[in-house]
């Protein structure tokens, strides 16, 4: 079985975006600081604003602000009067502007109206600076209340795009895991079909020679004794082929496994590359089916893959896949069965990983 890679999409884009942006953002909360503060206890309530903000960001990078939300944006939303009213600084929105550009769209109702409450907010506050200083009033409304409402407007403006597009990403995400759950089902589907076409017709065939030789015991000794070795061969012969089926040594056509990997890897949305170098030859088309039947299934069902590219050449298969796990290559029941069968018929099945791609080839003499 391939190694999987099992981290969301969105969770990977969330690790992205604190990776590139957090220190950016904890610039800016210094910068902040250093601006308006003129003594260590102003230094103080403003940096509680900018940490309290940088938490809301955190803990949206792992998918949970709401968790945070109300006691950092209490917080936030103390330092900013404080800061206009107090320390003199117009800086001081940062920490309530972005966390709460952080959390209103992620908010469950009535986002509109608290995006509306916030800008609001910020602009009220701003405007309170006229109470204590009254000498320049446009000066006052353009640094306490046209740049922090404007920019405020601006961050949220950008969150709820963002927002919907990590639900668009989610959405894709689940819509993936469906077709792959529903190619899996295909396959089952297919096996039991295999299944009933050796054990279907065998049982109908031994419960007709049974009542027969129920009927044949008393006035047909002989033929009785035929009849039930009749059954017997039937099923062994049945048995057999049913072991067979179960470990995929039943004869396979290579062109068709082909074309079903082919169309279950498209219905889970996984791109595929089929690489013909040359033809096949007829006595290694059936085992190299079984190789590519039993690594389809292995990615369908163990891995996040985006594409495969399946190579074959004369008497060799090669199957890659991306969406493996970095991690280093355990020891799997799947893959050291397929080893078994691959070497019972002469050949030598390798399996690598390497920088989240994983590679399972056969070759045959």
């Amino acid at each position: 079985m391939s190694p999987t890679n099992t981290e969301p999409a969105q969770g990977r884009l969330r690790k992205l975006n604190l990776t590139m942006f957090l220190p950016l953002l904890a610039f800016a909360g210094v910068l902040v600081v250093a601006k308006d503060a003129r003594s260590w206890w102003e230094a103080l309530v403003l940096g509680a604003g900018v940490v309290a903000a940088l938490v809301v960001f955190v803990r949206w990078a792992a998918g949970d602000v709401l968790r945070v939300a109300l006691p950092c944006l209490l917080v936030t939303a103390a330092v900013w009067p404080y800061s206009v009213l107090v320390a003199g600084g117009g800086a001081g929105f940062f920490g309530i502007s972005f966390a709460g550009a952080l959390v209103v769209p992620r908010l469950p109702r009535h986002r509109v109206a608290a995006a509306i409450a916030l800008t609001v907010y910020v602009a009220a506050v701003g405007a309170s600076r006229l109470l204590v200083e009254h000498g320049d009033v446009s000066g006052v409304l353009f640094q306490f209340v046209l740049v922090p409402t404007g920019i405020t407007a601006i961050v949220l403006g950008l969150m709820f795009p963002n927002k919907r597009f990590y639900d668009v990403v989610t959405d894709l995400e689940e819509a993936r895991d469906r077709e792959a759950e529903l190619a899996v089902i295909r396959e089952r589907v297919r096996f039991a079909g295999d299944l009933h076409d050796i054990q279907g017709h065998t049982l109908h065939v031994v419960k007709l020679k049974t009542a027969l030789a129920q009927k044949l015991v008393d006035s047909d000794a002989e033929r009785a004794k035929q009849e039930l070795r009749e059954i017997h061969a039937l099923v062994s012969e049945t048995i057999t082929q049913t072991k067979a089926l179960a470990y995929a040594q039943r004869r396979l056509n290579l062109s068709a496994e082909l074309e079903n990997a082919r169309n279950l890897f498209e219905a889970a949305g996984i791109d595929v590359r089929i690489d013909r170098r040359a033809d096949v030859d007829p006595g290694a088309g059936e085992l190299l089916g079984q190789v590519l039947r039993e690594t389809t299934t292995n990615i369908l069902r163990h891995a996040q893959a985006t594409q495969v590219t399946i190579t074959l050449s004369e008497s060799s298969i090669a199957i890659v896949n991306d969406g493996a796990s970095r991690a280093p290559l355990p020891e799997l029941r799947g893959l050291a069965a397929l080893r078994q069968r691959v070497t019972a018929d002469g050949g030598e099945l390798t399996v690598q990983q390497d920088d989240g791609r994983f590679l399972t080839a056969a070759t045959f003499p």
